[in-house]
C-alpha cells in the first residue's frame, strides 16, 4: 500500500481541518503515511500534495530535511548509534563496528529478514549517557558489546514488541488527560532518567581522561545540563 488508505484519508482530511492554511498539515500527514507503510513512498508523497494542494517536489523539499522521515524501504526496527563527539571519545566507532559484525551489515544496510536496519547518527543529546543508540528513537544508553548484543537478541525474539513499536509509529496510545502511565508487571524500559549531577562529573572525569593533552571544561547552565568546551593545552 502506498496512497493513503481509506480510512487515513478521512485522519488527513481532520488533521487538514485544524490549520488555517493546508499546506501547514503537510508534516503531520506525512508522519501519518509513514506510519502506514513504515517509510515516505513517492505515491503517498503525490497523494499528499493533491490533499494539501502543492506540488510533490514540495512535499518532498520539507520532508527531506528531516532525517527521520524514510525515503527508501527499512526494517521494522531502525538502530542509530551516536557517532559524535562524547560518543566517539567513549567508545562509539567500536560500538558501530560490532553492531555490524552482529547484525552482518554495514551502516545503512538493512539484515536479510528485513527486521533491522543500522544508521550512524549525528548527536542524540544524550551526551552524558554515551555511548548511546536509538531503536526507532527510543534510547538506550551507555550501551556495552553485551547490551547490544542482548538487545538485538531480545529485538528478535519479540520481546521488545510492547516497548518499541515498529518504525514510523508515533505513539502506541492516544494521549489523554486521564492515560495511566502506570508501569505494567515485567516492563524492561529502553529509557534511562536524566544523570544527576554526580554522573555529570563521572562523565567529565571520564571524557577527560580520553581527551588528553586537552581540558575539558564543565559549566552548569539552565535546567541541570552541562556544556562542554574542549580546547587544547598550549604546548610546553
Amino acid at each position: 500500500m502506498s496512497r493513503l488508505s481509506d480510512h487515513n484519508v478521512v485522519l488527513a482530511k481532520e488533521i487538514i481541518s485544524r490549520y488555517p492554511k493546508q499546506k501547514s498539515a503537510l508534516i503531520p500527514l506525512v508522519h501519518l503515511s509513514q506510519e502506514q507503510n513504515g517509510y515516505v513512498t513517492d505515491d503517498a508523497m503525490r497523494h499528499i500534495a493533491e490533499l494539501v494542494n502543492v506540488t510533490p517536489a514540495e512535499v518532498l523539499g520539507t520532508a527531506s530535511f528531516y532525517e527521520m522521515f524514510k525515503f527508501e524501504p527499512v526494517g521494522k526496527y531502525v538502530v542509530n548509534v551516536c557517532t559524535t563527539l562524547s560518543c566517539a571519545l567513549l567508545g562509539a566507532g567500536e560500538l558501530l563496528h560490532h553492531a555490524e559484525e552482529k547484525l552482518g551489515v554495514k551502516a545503512g544496510g538493512t539484515t536479510a529478514d528485513g527486521l533491522i536496519t543500522l544508521e550512524p547518527a549525528e548527536c542524540q543529546a544524550a551526551c552524558t549517557e554515551a555511548p548511546c543508540l536509538q531503536v526507532n528513537y527510543r534510547h538506550k544508553y551507555r550501551v556495552t558489546h553485551a547490551d547490544f548484543d542482548e538487545m538485538i537478541d531480545d529485538l528478535r525474539a519479540g520481546k521488545l514488541d510492547g516497548e518499541v513499536p515498529p518504525h514510523g509509529t508515533l505513539g502506541t496510545q492516544p494521549f489523554t488527560r486521564t492515560t495511566s502511565r502506570a508501569v505494567p508487571p515485567g516492563f524492561r524500559p529502553l529509557f534511562r532518567t536524566r544523570a544527576t549531577d554526580d554522573e555529570h562529573h563521572q562523565f567529565s572525569r571520564r571524557c577527560h581522561a580520553r581527551l588528553h593533552p586537552r581540558v575539558l571544561h564543565r559549566r552548569p547552565t539552565q535546567g541541570g545540563h552541562v556544556a562542554i568546551r574542549v580546547r587544547r593545552q598550549p604546548h610546553p
